[in-house]
Parts: structure tokens; sequence; C-alpha cells
């Protein structure tokens, strides 16, 4: 089997700044991974480099197969499926739901001159369904609350059957039953065997979906662990990583940390 991700050496710098420092990583096609640190680890980043939008200063990054700088990425990018806040601003408010996620089949927003085949509008009826939007299918994208357009943007994200899923901080700015909503939505998903490997970007551990198999964290542009998350995860880790005494507990594969 091989990694759908392989980085060595990965190295960023900005400005005369070290943005990631010789990172080194693989993801293999059925693990669902998580990745946190502290505000400016390099998070985001890295997820830029995964996505095929940043190219490393130094070091080999190898996407599904194909090593940047070698390949010809707007074809990369049309099998990694991406949910950022960052893509909000690009969607039309008078957008309509369905043809929101029906539109990706084509990489584009808004129905146009497509042409969808009962494939695409089985997969898009699927998706709406699984992540409990389906009467949404006609509102206008700007009608929606938060927690309604990060479901539907994780949808769209996934209507091109991508072989690798990358989501950015997808609970935040949720309310308490919209995060459990999603999370458990998440979850049900990645139990589906033709799921896409996952690569989840978060904050805060309690929005860790139960799902997760492992968890790669960064402190200051390196990687400070990685693996398994639960042998990594530990309340050991947290506290090493954040210099501070850390209680960190496990209740029904979630996790929940606080001081001591």
């Amino acid at each position: 089997m091989q990694p759908l991700i392989s980085l060595e050496d990965v190295t960023v710098l900005r400005s005369g700044a070290t943005i990631l420092a010789n990172v080194s990583w693989q993801v293999m096609p059925d693990q669902r991974w998580v990745v946190i640190g502290p505000n400016g680890a390099g998070k985001t980043t890295l997820l830029s480099i995964l996505s095929s939008y940043l190219f490393p200063t130094s070091g080999a990054a190898e996407i599904l197969g194909s090593r940047l700088g070698r390949v010809d990425t707007s074809e990369l990018k049309t099998r990694i499926g991406v949910a950022s806040s960052s893509t909000l601003d690009l969607i039309p408010s008078d957008e309509k739901v369905s043809d929101l996620i029906l539109s990706s089949a084509y990489a584009v927003f808004g129905r146009w001159i497509e042409e969808y085949d009962l494939w695409d509008e089985s997969r898009s009826s699927a998706l709406l369904h699984a992540f409990g939007i389906k009467e949404l299918a006609s509102r206008n994208f700007g009608t929606l609350s938060e927690g309604e357009r990060k479901r539907v943007m994780i949808a769209r994200a996934l209507m091109p059957d991508p072989e690798l899923l990358l989501l950015d901080e997808p609970a935040a700015g949720l309310d308490l039953g919209g995060r459990e909503d999603l999370l458990r939505r998440l979850s049900a998903f990645a139990l589906d065997p033709a799921s896409p490997a996952t690569v989840m970007v978060t904050h805060h551990l309690e929005e860790i979906p139960s799902s997760t198999t492992h968890i790669l964290i960064l402190k200051a542009g390196s990687v400070f662990a990685q693996g398994e998350i639960g042998i990594v995860l530990t309340s050991e880790s947290l506290s090493a990583l954040y210099e501070s005494e850390i209680l960190l507990e496990t209740r029904g594969g979630r996790y929940f940390a606080h001081t001591r």
C-alpha cells in the first residue's frame, strides 16, 4: 500500500522566517489524521501544501503519488476535497445549496452548461442525506446558519469522490449542538470503507472525531510527535507541548483536556 501523502524534510521559509522546518510525515489510504498544535505551529501552511496550493522551499512533498513541482496541480486538485472557511467568500450568497454541491463535480461554483449524469445526481443526494442537509437543498447558501454552511461545504468537498479529504477546523464557530452533530456525522461517514483518507486541523481536542486513528502534533513549525492517537495523545505529551500541567481524559473515543 502506497502512502497518499509523503513529506520528507519539508521546509517552508517566508521573508526570512521558518514556517515549517524539516517535516517528514506519511498518510496511508485507510487512516484518519488530526493535526494539532499551538498558534503559529504551521498547521495552516501544512494544509496549503497538502492541497497543492503551496510548494515547499526545500524537501520533497508527494501528494497522491505526484511530487509537487513535477505535476500539473490543476489535475491534482480535482482529486483532493478541501473544506475550509477561507473559501466561503468565493460563494455567492444566492447560490442554491443543491447546485453548490453538484457543481463541485466540475470544480466550479454554480450550474452553467455542464451536464450531470445519474451518478452525479445520486451522489449529491446521498451526501445531502449523510450530512443532514437534504431539507436545505433548495435554500440559498447566504440564508444558512454557520453549522449548516460547514456541513454543506464538507458535502461539496466530497462530491468529486476525492482520494483525500482536508478539513480546516470544521467545527470552529459552532455551538455545542452543531458541533456534536457534525462530529457524529463525520465519524459515521468515516466508517464507510469507500470514504477517503482524512486530515483534519483543529485547535480543540474536543473537536476530534471518534473515528480519528492518528495524530500529528506541530510546535514552532516542527514535528513534536506523530503516530497512533491512542499512543501519542497523552497528558504527558500535552503538558510538554504547552509547557503546563494538563490532564487528558477520554470518554467514548473522544478527548477532553484541562489544566491540573
